[in-house]
């Protein structure tokens, strides 16, 4: 059997070509879903409550609490101004770790969404793989956090 995992014992070319097109909605997915972490970072940000937070910016979709899609953004990110994140200091885990999300290491993945989609794909300077396997623990972490506000949001 074949390991469709991504190579990256020597590092991937990356750096953020601040396109936003990871902002965006592309078919069946792009919700940005949030963690404890991320919904604390974000109610100190705006310097509100956390339910106030939510309340505002956020919606439940399966159980899981993500970022509103407001209609008129057409599945863009409500904090994407000028292609540019308005929030970028204060971003999700989600967003922080991207491209470097544990599911996208899969080489069909990578070859035929990430590096077609992410303009920052070859790009820049090699991240290397201790950093990249940073990014991974830290998604790891941040779904296993999403999953366990689904599972208190049943109870």
């Amino acid at each position: 059997m074949q390991d469709d995992t991504i190579d990256y014992q020597n590092g991937i070319r990356f750096q953020c070509q601040g396109s936003g097109k990871c902002c965006v909605s592309r078919e069946s997915y792009g919700y940005v879903y949030l963690s404890d972490i991320d919904l604390k970072r974000f109610s100190k940000y705006f310097q509100i409550s956390i339910k106030k937070f939510k309340e505002q910016y956020c919606e439940i979709t399966d159980g899981f609490i993500h970022l509103a899609e407001l209609s008129e953004l057409k599945g863009n990110c409500i904090f994407l101004k000028d292609k540019k994140c308005s929030v970028y200091e204060n971003r999700p885990s989600q967003c922080r770790t991207w491209p470097f999300w544990n599911d996208n290491m899969n080489a069909k993945v990578w070859n035929k969404d990430i590096s077609i989609n992410c303009p920052g794909v070859g790009k820049g300077k090699i991240i290397k793989k201790k950093e990249i396997d940073k990014f991974l623990k830290e998604d790891l972490r941040n779904e296993k956090s999403i999953i366990k506000n689904r599972i208190n949001l049943r109870k």
